[in-house]
């Protein structure tokens, strides 16, 4: 795996809208999200559709309230281990929301979202766990980010996100 102009190569690249510049922060933070549609339904498709603003909201009643919801990732991890990019790396992703670490706000503009299609009630598979240590060993690697920020979405949202959730297993992270 390898990186050309903050892009991963060979793999499927599906541009979101749903990004701007970074405020010149350096990338320190990476964040770890979990996301079905809808919860525990793992239809791949229905993610890349919210990410990219073509959702139809009435595929299902619990999209009701995403009609409006403009968010991204950089990174998609899907059950089988596929990835899909959205946003470059040097771009800041709209997939943190109100956060702070370690007392700095808004870590969308200091960090990469690395969603795993995943939910609070199943465990992740293997394939994700493999393709997740890929990728955080390239991202580390090209952008220096310290080991110890590699967190949960929850970390940095506490008490509004829960997600990679109960059932992401910390112990698999070998980076």
């Amino acid at each position: 795996m390898q990186l050309h102009n903050h892009q991963l190569e060979g793999i499927h690249y599906l541009s979101s809208p749903n990004f701007d510049s970074r405020p010149g922060k350096e990338i320190s933070l990476i964040v770890i999200h979990a996301i079905s549609l809808p919860v525990g339904n793992y239809d791949t498709e229905l993610i890349c559709d919210l990410f990219t603003n073509q959702l139809d909201i009435k595929k299902d009643p619990s999209f009701s309230g995403l009609s409006e919801l403009k968010v991204s990732s950089h990174l998609l991890i899907t059950r089988t281990g596929q990835l899909i990019q959205f946003v470059p790396f040097n771009l800041r992703a709209w997939h943190a929301g109100v956060s702070n670490y370690n007392g700095r706000e808004n870590c969308n503009d200091f960090s990469i979202g690395i969603e795993l299609e995943g939910c609070d009630f199943d465990k992740f598979t293997e394939e994700q766990y493999s393709r997740l240590n890929e990728c955080l060993q390239l991202l580390i690697h090209e952008y220096s980010i310290p080991r110890f920020n590699i967190v949960g979405h929850s970390d940095i949202a506490p008490g509004r996100k829960t997600d990679p959730g109960p059932y992401f297993d910390w112990n698999k992270i070998s980076v």
